[in-house]
Parts: structure tokens; sequence; C-alpha cells
């Protein structure tokens, strides 16, 4: 049902039985409310009022909506299904991802409240905030309605990936924490996110192996974690790439992973002798 549409509907179940009767059954008049606007709202408001907060009241922080704006229309294209690429049944995937974006921008305007003094700290107040936002946006996506099939797949697959973005980016941080080079630390976060993933993932294909008796198809299989992964590293990297461009989110970045700031000249050096003429 289109989240537009209400009104007094009238449902009818359709099967094909052949030469055993009727295929439509007997009518059922319904009458369709709109859902309210405000639950689906819920998201946003969320980050509008992380905008409101002391460290963020800058026109810096506002930047937030360029990389969480991109992946939103990107998910808004595959619905429409202007670009079907996703394979049938996977259009869960849709929502994990708009999920995610939320949580990552929530997680980016609080960097400065999740930092501790160590890095375990850190990524222990990192994940539930990550989980919190991003749980809170796939709840609004799905209607509230967390018994259904489709709730349960996007709460699996996004606790995964908030774990696994979580991990990445906090062992990200450990391996670059000398200096903050943009390009390795890409290049770090997609090999931890593809090792978080296939570990988080073993126990299922162990399950799935022992369940055929030895016979599964392995590159299948390692083709659609890497399809996870990137999908997961394609919504990371708009963020990454705001914090290389904007000076605001790039501070926000190196505290929220502990890399060390650059030193400052020191301030007693020698200066250079000035000659004097006579």
């Amino acid at each position: 049902m289109p989240p537009t549409a209400g009104g007094k509907l009238t449902i009818v179940a359709s099967s094909d039985l052949g030469t055993l009767g009727s295929r439509d059954g007997s009518p059922i008049a319904y009458n369709w409310v709109l859902p309210g606007i405000v639950p689906q709202l819920l998201p946003w408001l969320a980050i509008l009022g992380l905008l409101t907060l002391k460290p963020n009241r800058c026109a810096g922080a506002w930047l937030i909506w360029l990389p969480l704006g991109c992946v939103i229309v990107f998910v808004f294209v595959f619905t429409l299904e202007l670009l079907p690429i996703l394979p049938a049944g996977t259009d869960f995937f849709l929502d994990v991802i708009a999920a995610l974006a939320v949580g990552l921008a929530a997680v980016w305007l609080l960097s400065n409240y999740l930092r501790r003094q160590h890095r375990l700290l850190t990524f222990l107040c990192l994940l539930p905030a990550l989980a919190g936002f991003s749980m809170l946006a796939a709840a609004s996506r799905q209607g509230w309605s967390l018994l259904t099939i489709e709730s349960l797949q996007v709460g699996i697959v996004l606790a995964v990936g908030v774990l696994a973005s979580a991990a990445a980016l906090s062992l990200g941080g450990l391996i670059c924490r000398g200096r903050y080079r943009p390009l390795g630390l890409y290049l770090w976060l997609f090999i931890l996110l593809a090792v978080v993933w296939l570990v988080m993932t073993a126990p299922f294909f162990l399950i799935a192996l022992i369940a055929s008796g030895g016979r599964i198809a392995w590159s299948e299989a390692f083709v659609s974690i890497l399809a996870v992964v990137m999908i997961n590293y394609a919504t990371l990297l708009p963020f990454l790439i705001l914090s290389s461009a904007s000076p605001f989110f790039r501070e926000r970045l190196k505290a929220l992973l502990h890399v060390k700031p650059e030193a400052p000249p020191p301030l007693n050096a020698p200066l250079p002798e000035a000659s004097l003429k006579a």
C-alpha cells in the first residue's frame, strides 16, 4: 500500500483453483487510514536536534546533509526501480542502507561526546549511538511494524552492519593512529569491513556446511559477502569524503579515531640571524 494512499478499500482474495471453484473470494471492505507523518519524521527530527547541540551550532555542521542526502537519493532511485540492479527478494537492503546512513550522520555529529580517553571506551560509546539511531530510522521506514519477516531481515542485517562499521572505524583508527591519511584510511576501512563481515558470518556458513553435508557453493557465498561489504562501504564512503573535504568534520573524525594531532611548530626555535649593514 503506498504511504500516500488512503480511504475505503475493497480487498479480494484471489487464487487459481482450476476446476474446483471460483478464483476470487468474497470482497471485504476496509477503511485504510493514512499513517501519521510524525513517526516517519522522527529520524530527521533527531538529526535536527543534534544540530542544535552547542558544538554543532555552526555552518560547517550542516554539511552533514550532503552525504546523508546522497545516500537517501540513492535509496529513493532504487526504491522507484529506476535502476533495478538488486536481485529479487533483497529490496530490504535499501532500508538497511538508509538506516545505517542516519546512524553514521548521528555519530559524525556526536563524535565530541563519544570520544573517551581510551580507544575501547570510545568504541563502546560509538556502538550504541550508531545502533540506536540506525534502529530508529529502520523502525520508521518499516512503519513501526517490528514483527514482520522483512523487519526481522532488516534488523539482523542492520545489526551486523552496525557492528562491522563500528569495529572497522575503531580498528582503522588504531592502524592510522600516527597520522591522518585519508586514502590509506579509505583502503584500510574496506579491508577491515571485509574481514569483520567474514568473521561474523563464518558461523552461519559453518551451520550451512554441516546441514548440506559439505556441499556449499563457496563462490556464490563469497560473492554475496563481497556485495554486502561493498554496500556497507558505499554507505560509509560519503561521510569519509565529507571528513576529507570539511575541516570541521575532519577534526571530528580524527578525534573519533584517536588520530594524534599534528605537532605544532616549536615556540623556542632559534630565530635566523639578521645581518645589519652599517
